[in-house]
């Protein structure tokens, strides 16, 4: 998925994947696990396949906030499978860690993650103007959120 360019180009990964950067994610987020701060799901199909990730890159427990999100390996695109792991997420989010507000935060470019957040119920709150900045260049992104008293 690191050589994946719309993986790259709709994600915090750096540009260019410096060596061992998937082994530092990983300790990143075990680390930030154990502390309540973040979680990663691995999203793995029937067969074992490997599809992407699940992620909530930030917990605040105390306002009851999180921010998640989700990366699609290439070859699961167009199965359905970020839209069930987002709603396996927001269920998890409200249900285990008792959120009652989740975000996320997606490109203004990113036509397909904006269906997923759609149809798994987040509502679109507006534009954060040149907020993301990544390898020398800013782009809008757009906010979605969903709170738990929604429908």
């Amino acid at each position: 998925m690191l050589d994946d360019p719309d993986n790259l180009r709709f994600t915090r990964v750096p540009e260019p994947v410096p060596p061992g950067f998937a082994r530092a994610w990983l300790e990143i987020y075990e680390e930030e696990r154990r502390a309540g701060t973040r979680e990663g799901f691995a999203i793995v199909g029937d067969d074992g396949e490997f599809l992407g990730l699940a992620l909530a890159p930030k917990i605040d427990r105390e306002t009851r906030t999180a921010e998640l999100g989700y990366v699609i390996a290439p070859e699961a695109r167009g199965r359905g499978v970020a839209t069930d792991a987002l709603g396996r997420l927001t269920v998890w989010a409200f249900e285990e860690l008792e959120m009652i507000r989740l975000e996320l935060l997606i490109s203004v470019d990113n036509g397909a993650s904006k269906k997923v957040a759609e149809r798994c119920g987040y509502v679109r709150e507006g534009v954060l103007r040149s907020a993301y900045f990544k390898q020398g260049r800013r782009e809008d992104t757009e906010i979605w959120s969903r709170l738990a008293t929604d429908p």
